[in-house]
């Protein structure tokens, strides 16, 4: 178990690698002339030719290839021709908002999606009904999810909240930029408390695909774990079903669930950007909408490798997990 951490931090620093020189190699192919977008398009030729030496694009691929992954490593990303400030400092402004909601979101879905998968493998009274649920969560573009809830829980029942993070215009705005963190740091749990109520719709909208997922799968996993042969000696030894289920079963059988969960991170970061748009949270979402309206190179790549460093490392937690749960992992 202790062994598995390693080797994937080791692992991923290849991946990591490639993602780079993904994003460098489209920042080279793009139609976008990033000097042009740091300079201004009516910049004299001398301008622009000092601006592409500060660059260092007169410089062979190679070189420009090794620059740019020695700063990003450094957490040097460049500087975001729409805010005119580094892209590592938009990130810490802007994605702590985003990872607010993915955590809360991936509480729904381990909750909703445990329950079901729990239910229908029990067939519990109603898990006909939790079955067809799951089939058309989903199928359910998170649009329209959004869209549903926003009429159901705001229009008629006006019971929560659709825009913005919080109601409170002097909210605590340091020192992590988690409103959730800081709000608590400051004493101020009234904040807490209504930054929770923000989340708690979008967040809910995007765990409904990725909670029909996980319940599907550990059903089908406690039904085949249920008919192994540990499974059968536990009832001949006159022990009960809810703690054959629980004791004998469920750890046997969240080995494809972790994994499913890793896999569905990556569909709920992509919809997360367009969650946030709708229900206008001040997130990454809103930060690469603009950046993509002003062709803002910069801070889409700082994005993108923010989300792809936080994928491998959120894979690299679920594989540790995996472990502890089937030591055979490790192996």
């Amino acid at each position: 178990m202790l062994t598995v951490l390693p080797r994937r931090l080791l692992g991923a620093i290849p991946v990591l690698i490639v993602l780079v020189l993904a994003v460098f190699t489209l920042q080279k192919v793009a139609p976008v002339d990033p000097v042009a977008a740091l300079v201004g398009a009516k910049a004299s030729p001398e301008v622009y030719e000092a601006a592409r030496h500060q660059l260092g694009l007169d410089q062979s691929l190679p070189l420009q290839f090794w620059h740019y992954l020695t700063h990003a490593v450094k957490g040097d990303l460049g500087q975001s021709s729409v805010t005119r400030t580094p892209v590592l400092s938009d990130l810490t402004q802007f994605l702590p908002v985003t990872l607010e909601l993915l955590f809360v979101a991936l509480i729904f879905t381990v909750i909703i999606g445990f329950f079901m998968g729990l239910a229908t493998a029990q067939g519990w009274r109603g898990s006909g009904v939790l079955r067809v649920m799951m089939v058309s969560g989903a199928s359910v573009p998170v649009f329209l999810a959004c869209l549903l809830g926003m009429l159901v829980f705001y229009r008629w029942l006006n019971i929560l909240p659709v825009t913005d993070q919080t109601s409170f215009v002097d909210a605590p705005t340091g020192p992590t930029h988690f409103l959730l963190i800081d709000s608590l740091l400051a004493g101020r749990p009234e904040v807490f408390f209504d930054d929770l109520y923000h989340l708690v719709l979008p967040a809910f909208c995007l765990a409904l695909t990725p909670a029909a997922a996980v319940g599907r799968v550990l059903r089908s996993s406690l039904e085949a774990t249920q008919r192994a042969d540990h499974t059968r000696t536990a009832r001949a030894k006159g022990l009960g079903e809810k703690r054959i289920l629980i004791v004998h079963s469920l750890r046997n059988s969240v080995g494809p669930v972790f994994a499913l969960i890793g896999l569905q991170l990556a569909v709920m970061v992509g919809n997360c950007i367009l969650v946030e748009l709708i229900f206008a949270r001040p997130g990454i979402g809103l930060y690469i909408s603009r950046a993509i309206d002003k062709a803002d190179f910069n801070a889409i790549a700082g994005v993108t490798l923010a989300v792809g460093l936080l994928y491998v490392l959120t894979n690299i937690a679920v594989d540790f997990m995996q472990s502890i749960a089937d030591p055979r992992v490790a192996l």
